[in-house]
């Protein structure tokens, strides 16, 4: 389903999903004139399990745009919003709301210390107490990776080293998994035309080189949720191209190798920028930019993506 049925703004993008108590979800996204346009601001609506409420304006710093907000609940319970305010991606400032109510009310916008932005796309994943954030710095041509950290619930953050490339600064937005022994990251990746990994065996701090998978990309967002022991879920564009399809990939085997399980766009136009959390119910709970009109959500069974 649509989000809203009539576009509270002429263009949205990049939007992001939580889920705040079973069955009921949040929403956020960037909404404006156009990407990058001046009066772009973050909005957000609430799923109470049968309709999206209007949206509102959580979100906004005068004069500028803002960019890719992140939802996320900690073990804790704290619920964070994160997004970016600036011109471009190479002068963000990042900024952080929280939410005692579940996303009733928010606190006031703090901004993050110089250079870090939160999560920079796709939500943080937590170990323990530690949470883990893909994060990167998008300068010119130079696109580069890392994971912060924080053991505080949210509060403070600690930056990984830069993941290695190759000589080929162009990943970006990394979505995190773990392993049993592991910390996985996947990034969006500029050249080569494919989704990227790298691994960590120390807690994020620390991460091998990056290396192509099979996986196809066109530069675009992609994100990650696991559903069992070994069973995780990828929604992504497989094109080296266009921002169609959409399409979830399975893997059975904690992200080794990969199978496209289903579509869920195929025509022309842009289907890009998905987030997707797996919920305490245990159905996968999508969002994703709808030709730069709308924000689509969609509810998938993963146990009918098996076999």
């Amino acid at each position: 389903m649509l989000i809203f049925d009539k576009p509270p703004t002429p263009s949205c993008h990049a939007s992001t999903i939580v889920e705040v108590e079973r069955g009921k979800l949040l929403a956020a996204w960037f909404g404006g004139k156009d990407e990058g346009a001046k009066d772009v601001q973050i909005y957000l609506s609430r799923f109470d399990g049968k309709a999206w409420s209007v949206p509102e304006v959580v979100g906004t710093e005068p004069g500028q745009p803002t960019w890719n907000p992140v939802l996320f609940k900690t073990a804790k319970g704290s619920l964070y919003l994160w997004y970016k305010a600036g011109p471009k991606p190479e002068s963000w400032t990042g900024y952080v709301r929280s939410s005692a109510d579940g996303g009733k009310t928010w606190s006031k916008p703090a901004m993050l210390p110089a250079g870090f932005y939160g999560p920079v796309r796709a939500k943080p994943i937590q170990i323990g107490a530690a949470i883990l954030a893909g994060t990167s710095l998008e300068s010119h041509n130079c696109w580069t990776p890392y994971v912060d950290i924080s053991n505080d619930d949210g509060k403070t953050w600690t930056r990984s080293a830069p993941f290695g490339v190759a000589g080929k600064f162009a990943q970006i937005q990394p979505t995190l998994f773990h392993t049993k022994s592991t910390v996985v990251a996947l990034m969006r990746s500029r050249d080569p035309r494919r989704i990227c990994r790298a691994e960590s065996a120390d807690g994020g701090k620390t991460w091998s080189a990056a290396e192509p998978t099979e996986l196809l990309n066109p530069s675009s967002g992609i994100d990650v949720a696991r559903t069992g022991p070994e069973e995780l879920f990828l929604i992504y564009n497989p094109s080296t191209v266009l921002r169609t399809p959409i399409s979830l990939a399975r893997s059975a085997d904690d992200g080794k190798t990969w199978k496209k399980v289903r579509d869920l766009e195929t025509e022309v136009g842009e289907f890009s920028y998905p987030a997707m959390i797996a919920t305490e119910a245990g159905t996968l709970e999508i969002t994703y930019t709808f030709n730069r009109k709308h924000i689509k959500h969609e509810s998938v069974d993963p146990t009918k993506l098996r076999g």
